[in-house]
């Protein structure tokens, strides 16, 4: 006989005339592959039907029996997408009583005549419960519906707090830096306030910038546009160039900051840029949630095969049903109007994706609210003793050449402003708004560096690009893109087109200097 209990809803709750009766239809349904749970009487038969069933069989007598109307409240009660299916066993030659007719129009009943003919009561039963079955369909479709109109809610949800963040985040830096330009037109004499003023405004842009290309990266890694640069490097090189990114926000909360470096020294093979990105990110996020004068921890070290890197701190900590969902996109700890830390919660989800990209993970743990948090992410380590490439230390600023340049922006101000540092380290520099008039100014300027943005209006910076490259001394010239387009597409496109290099917006003028410094012609990447 089939287990009744293996699929509560696909059985048969069956009330027969007499037990032997009962014994001969499970044992009929069983060799069809049906289960079959023998009722004494009809209240077990509703108490059954609240846990699933398929289809209930049930004899006019008990039907009849049912003074306290137990079987039409069972029908009547049933969910909107429930008819649970109900097969009367009627006597032979009898009119239906009224009360069964009754019964007929609360459900899905039929009636079926005994003595049974075995064929007919096999094919109501299979009947029963495909119907039932469809039924069930029904339910799950709805369910699903249900979960994915509800998941709607969710990231609609999300998406409205999200925008209102971008709004905050992107706000914030850009208040001082308004303040910074009415202070410098109010004061602009006095070189300790234009100091002081600059350095609040390049803080205040490399803020935006980083939110930028924090989203951006979310983005290419979410499509699978992100190719990781890997080479050999020292984990405590690398680290170096996260502290002393991540330092602006560290010193300005007055946090205090120790550094544990390995001996022997861990040595892995990763993106330099990308694995400074994870613990500069790790750091910030420390700073970001521990109240000012906190203390963070970073601890470089090996453990068998893998790198291993620690930042502890002792902020806010994570109570235990965020731990499993900081990595999340778009998620903080705190949001709340009166603790926000700043940030669209991109970092640690940045810090997740990049160590998996690496080989890696990354877990967080905490003690709770207030016991601070630590971030844990692990690595492939090269052999210990691995031999060390040549020293890989940053570019020495040293003077360079001057050059013609010729600055091409529709951004009148973005143009001008650059132009103006250029000639400040002794650049002869034009500008130009647009693509035709780029190439007019080209014509009798003979530029020797071209930085071109590549969002123009009518003939954008591809197409100028190519018709620079295309006029007779316009093989020698620098050809750099400058914009906003930073995708890996972007930059192929930008190689394409006959750039050199390609930098996006906005641009370190020190990086300028230093591509201007090297006057070399490598490929755009």
């Amino acid at each position: 006989m089939a287990d009744p209990a293996a699929d509560p809803e696909a059985r048969v709750l069956l009330l027969a005339p007499t037990g032997r009766d009962a014994a001969a239809a499970c044992d009929l349904l069983a060799a069809d592959g049906i289960g079959c749970r023998v009722c004494a009487d009809l209240a077990e038969v509703c108490r059954e039907a609240a846990a699933g069933a398929g289809a209930v069989v049930v004899t006019e007598e008990a039907a009849l029996a049912d003074a306290d109307g137990r079987l039409a409240r069972l029908l009547g009660d049933q969910p909107a997408w429930s008819d649970l299916p109900v097969i009367v066993l009627t006597a032979r030659g009898r009119t239906p009583d009224r009360r069964l007719e009754a019964l007929l129009g609360v459900g899905a009943v039929s009636l079926l005549k005994r003595p049974l003919d075995l064929i007919a009561f096999r094919a109501a039963v299979r009947s029963a419960l495909r119907d039932r079955n469809r039924q069930y369909q029904v339910r799950d479709h709805l369910v699903e519906l249900g979960r994915q109109a509800e998941a709607l809610r969710e990231a609609d949800r999300r998406k409205d707090e999200f925008l209102a963040m971008l709004a905050h985040e992107l706000r914030n830096p850009l208040a001082p830096v308004r303040n910074g330009v009415a202070l410098l037109r109010a004061g602009g004499a006095d070189p300790a306030a234009v100091a002081r003023v600059g350095e609040s405004m390049e803080r205040q842009v490399g803020h935006l910038a980083r939110l930028v290309d924090d989203l951006l990266d979310v983005s290419r890694i979410h499509l699978g546009k992100v190719e990781l640069r890997p080479e050999e490097v020292d984990l405590a090189e690398v680290a170096a160039t996260a502290v002393e990114a991540a330092a602006p926000l560290i010193d300005a909360r007055r946090h205090t900051l120790t550094v544990s470096r390995p001996d022997p020294p861990v040595r892995l093979r990763a993106d330099p840029a990308r694995l400074a990105q994870v613990i500069g990110n790790l750091l910030n996020n420390a700073a970001k949630y521990t109240d000012p004068g906190g203390h963070i921890t970073l601890t470089l070290g090996r453990d068998g095969g893998e790198a291993v890197i620690r930042v502890r701190d002792t902020g806010a900590g994570i109570a235990a049903d965020m731990l499993p969902r900081v990595f999340d996109l778009f998620t903080q700890v705190d949001r709340t109007l009166d603790r926000s830390q700043g940030g669209l919660g991109v970092g640690l989800t940045l810090v997740r994706r990049l160590a998996e990209l690496h080989g890696g993970w990354v877990r967080a743990s905490s003690g709770g609210p207030g016991a601070g948090s630590e971030f844990e992410v692990r690595l492939p380590a090269l052999a210990a003793g691995a031999a060390k490439p040549g020293a890989n230390g940053r570019p020495r600023r040293a003077a360079r050449p001057n050059y013609r340049v010729l600055v091409v922006d529709d951004n009148a101000d973005a143009a001008d402003s650059l132009a103006l540092l250029l000639e400040l380290a002794g650049d002869t520099v034009r500008t130009a708004g647009s693509g035709p008039r780029a190439l007019e100014v080209a014509g009798s300027f003979r530029p020797e560096v071209v930085l071109l943005d590549i969002g123009l209006p009518g003939m954008d910076g591809y197409e100028v690009a190519r018709r620079l490259r295309g006029q007779p001394d316009g093989g020698r010239v620098l050809l750099v893109a400058l914009t906003g387009y930073g995708r890996d597409d972007d930059r192929r496109r930008a190689a394409e087109a006959g750039f050199d290099h390609h930098l996006t917006k906005p641009a370190d003028p020190a990086a300028v200097n230093h591509l201007l410094a090297a006057a070399r012609r490598p490929q755009c990447g």
